[in-house]
């Protein structure tokens, strides 16, 4: 239903707030199908149309891909984590090159930037405990990672509240639908324009570009 009403939305709106928009630039690294042969990070963050949007513009980045994790139900379509159902998470699978981005800068990316880190088992309007905010860690070196960078975004004060992400061992990751997979380039594409999430989320980068760039 929510995810209905941002299309909804896109489609009354966005149309006024912008006369004409480029494509998002994606990473320079980014490949069409998944490498073999590389790491990949699995990160949770609420809606995973955003969260992957999010990685996909970071050099480093190799391929990404969506779906569930964290549940109790095998083979989860969408529909199954409505209301927390199947105990599921919306996740992005990350694969990446060491050598350009490690894993601890992913890591990072993901507390600072990808999302926000003190809403607990919510994103703004998306709301459950799909929508939880969770690193799902593949190996004690991953979990040793996550707890550093979680403490040191805790003590630099960036956000008002306490950073609520779990840490979970990572269990089988289901590949999302092929509609969910890379949705908001799908959506320019066939629109024409962004979809209003991926624009509101360029102008708050953009904001906080210019202030950087005035430091502020």
């Amino acid at each position: 239903m929510l995810k209905s009403l941002k299309i909804l939305i896109s489609a009354l709106f966005i149309g006024l707030l912008i006369p004409a928009a480029a494509m998002a630039a994606n990473g320079k690294d980014l490949m069409d199908t998944k490498p073999e042969g590389y790491p990949a990070a699995i990160f949770a963050g609420g809606c995973f149309w955003c969260t992957e949007s999010e990685y996909r513009r970071v050099d480093g980045v190799l391929f990404t891909r969506v779906g569930y994790i964290g549940g109790h139900l095998e083979n989860p379509k969408y529909e199954d984590t409505h209301d927390s159902k199947s105990g599921h998470a919306e996740a992005v699978e990350v694969t990446y090159d060491p050598k350009k981005i490690s894993y601890e800068n992913l890591v990072r990316f993901f507390l600072t930037e990808a999302h926000d880190p003190t809403q607990l088992n919510r994103q703004g309007p998306d709301v459950g405990t799909q929508y939880r905010s969770a690193i799902f860690y593949a190996n004690e070196d991953e979990k040793r990672i996550a707890v550093g960078v979680i403490d040191e975004v805790n003590k630099s004060k960036k956000y008002d509240k306490p950073i609520v992400t779990t840490l979970e061992p990572a269990g089988t990751f289901w590949l999302g639908e092929d509609y969910h997979q890379q949705y908001y380039e799908k959506y320019e594409k066939k629109t024409g324009q962004p979809h209003i999430n991926d624009w509101l989320k360029r102008q708050e980068r953009q904001a906080r570009e210019n202030a950087e760039a005035k430091g502020e």
